[in-house]
């Protein structure tokens, strides 16, 4: 069996919202560790912040750096539920791989090596910016519609919500689709689920979900 230590992250006023909460985090590990079969979590470190972002190092992460210590204690993983539980910033997460400790985001698998992490933080970094660029222009559009930017919109909210969801989706599967190769369906989903990788609800992947994915991937983000 293979000891590790499991980080959760959110900030305050993630609490509660869907897929962001501590515990949705932490059933994500279990989960995935359960699946695995081989890890089993000794220590939980988390990570509760005031949701003013600020620039990412360890000395404003004690809990992060507290995992790390007792990583390398241990011998083994540092697990997080996604990757972006450790930063959105790949000069921070690169920096992280210095230590010479093993990460794994379960939304990746397990046998995602240092360049895969590397990846998919470039890819978190850039939908950072995507959000910031497209809030800011829906906020000029809603502006120019005579729409008064104080009031609550729960449905021009929701939308611009939801295209931001949908940009984020296809990015992960077109990075998903390239790991996975060419060949049928089936051969493409059975590539991805050896190398340990887990469909973004966590379970293995199959046609259909091979299928959706190439549909949604050819959409324009």
């Amino acid at each position: 069996m293979t000891r590790a230590v499991a980080y959760l992250r959110v900030s305050s006023r993630e609490q509660g919202k869907s897929g962001l909460g501590l515990e949705a985090q932490r059933e994500a590990i279990e989960r995935f560790c359960d699946a695995d079969g081989d890890l089993v979590i000794t220590d939980w470190f988390t990570e509760i912040e005031s949701g003013k972002r600020v620039s990412d190092t360890l000395a404003k992460r004690p809990q992060l750096a507290a995992a790390l210590n007792r990583a390398k204690q241990l011998g083994g993983p540092v697990i997080v539920a996604k990757l972006d539980r450790l930063s959105r910033d790949v000069h921070f997460v690169s920096g992280l791989m210095v230590h010479g400790i093993e990460f794994i985001a379960c939304e990746l698998g397990r046998q995602s090596d240092p360049f895969m992490l590397h990846l998919f933080a470039a890819l978190a970094e850039k939908e950072r910016a995507l959000i910031s660029q497209r809030t800011t222009a829906a906020l000029a559009a809603l502006k120019r519609r005579g729409v008064k930017l104080g009031t609550p919109s729960p449905r021009i909210g929701g939308r611009v919500s939801a295209d931001l969801r949908q940009a984020a989706a296809i990015a992960r599967d077109r990075v998903w689709l390239a790991a996975a190769g060419t060949g049928s369906l089936a051969e493409r989903a059975a590539r991805l689920n050896a190398a340990g990788y887990r469909s973004a609800e966590g379970r293995p992947f199959t046609p259909a979900i091979m299928s959706r994915m190439l549909r949604r991937a050819s959409q324009k983000p």
